[in-house]
């Protein structure tokens, strides 16, 4: 019971506390009206890229395409020009197309919303899925990125090595009420206050709650 009541104080504090920083860029584009399948595309395109980079990116892109349809009037090439810098985005690109084609062959031209059809995608993995179905479906899901994995770590509440393992725990010791939002909480913490490498320990509204598991440096 002490344990849990500790979960819901991190949970109730994230709260209060990230939105003072803004959302994740996903998040803003299901806010804009973004339909399931611009979430998944701008999802896709948000792999190991900065939010400011798959902002512009995916404006551009949804600009010339914003359903499977017209993805498939444009050429590959010029979906690369569209989406550049995004990290790794010949690969994206790429598998943009074969999605869209996919969404359109086996799915009537819209985006599944099942995990199992998600994964099925290329360039859909667990978190790309499992966003999807938060922010589009609105079902319980828990999307797990580097941030989600490392700070849920750094916090105790579990024990992983990697996001997969990371989202299985998270799904026992987490009410389901939040798992839509954790994604969104963590990732904005991630990104300005429990960062990769010397986190903002004293700016943190958790420091007393967190036992820094791993952390040698923080400011």
């Amino acid at each position: 019971m002490k344990e849990k009541n500790s979960i819901i104080k991190i949970l109730k504090i994230l709260k209060r506390e990230y939105i003072k920083y803004g959302k994740p860029i996903v998040s803003k584009i299901v806010e804009e009206n973004g339909t399931p399948y611009m979430v998944l595309v701008s999802t896709m395109i948000s792999l190991r890229t900065k939010d400011e980079v798959t902002l512009k990116a995916s404006e551009r892109l949804f600009e010339n395409a914003n359903t499977p349809e017209k993805m498939l009037t444009i050429a590959n090439k010029k979906i690369e020009q569209l989406i550049y810098p995004a990290g790794f985005y010949r690969n994206k690109a790429r598998d943009i197309l074969k999605t869209s084609q996919i969404i359109i062959n086996r799915f009537n031209g819209k985006v599944p919303s099942s995990i199992d059809e998600l994964l099925s995608l290329p360039g859909v993995g667990r978190k790309t899925a499992n966003l999807v179905l938060a922010l589009s479906f609105n079902k319980d899901a828990i999307c797990v990125d580097t941030h989600v994995h490392r700070i849920s770590n750094r916090l105790g509440l579990v024990r992983t090595k990697n996001p997969t393992d990371t989202e299985y725990a998270l799904m026992k010791i987490l009410p389901k009420k939040w798992w839509r939002t954790y994604n969104d909480m963590l990732v904005v913490w991630g990104q300005n206050v429990c960062t990769p490498l010397s986190p903002k320990c004293s700016q943190c509204k958790l420091n007393k709650l967190c036992p820094k598991v791993n952390i040698k440096k923080s400011r």
